[in-house]
């Protein structure tokens, strides 16, 4: 099962950054590729996303963790009977929030700035051969640029 997880430390409070992981709505503004979110109901919801050669693939997910108080949400990805099942069988998505260490103050400013330590990992469970050799290394790879993308994202929208 590939998997990818990529952590950075962003400087931002952990509440404002869980307001933003925990709410399906805001995925556009921080997740690579994602232009809307749509139908979040039920802790369920269908990410809209544009491929890289502009192609739109609706992809469906349903939330199937979020403790405020631990700062872990987790979603998995349906793929039965999508065109993703037939590379993936399934894909889970976690984010983890630890509040980090106050940053020292720059030049010039009184107070140091809250600090948030985030974790995302990917785990993949792949369909059928695909595991094994190069596909499980291609996938991992393309993880873990998704996850730094994300990161990335989240860092934006927070400064």
């Amino acid at each position: 099962m590939p998997s990818a997880r990529r952590s950075r430390t962003i400087a931002a409070p952990a509440q404002q950054l869980w307001d933003v992981i925990s709410d399906p709505h805001h995925l556009p503004r921080w997740w690579p590729r994602v232009t809307r979110v749509e139908g979040v109901e039920g802790g369920a919801f269908t990410e809209v996303m544009k491929t890289r050669k502009g192609k739109t693939v609706r992809a469906d997910f349903n939330l199937i963790h979020a403790d405020q108080t631990a700062g872990t949400v987790r979603w998995d990805q349906r793929t039965e009977g999508t065109p993703f099942a037939r590379v993936l069988l399934g894909s889970e998505t976690e984010l983890k929030l630890t509040a980090a260490a106050e940053q020292p103050a720059l030049e010039g400013d009184a107070w140091g700035q809250a600090a948030t330590d985030v974790t995302i990992e990917l785990r993949q469970t792949l369909n059928g051969q695909r595991e094994r050799g190069i596909g499980g290394y291609m996938v991992r790879r393309a993880a873990r640029a998704t996850l730094d993308e994300a990161l990335d994202g989240l860092e934006r929208i927070s400064g």
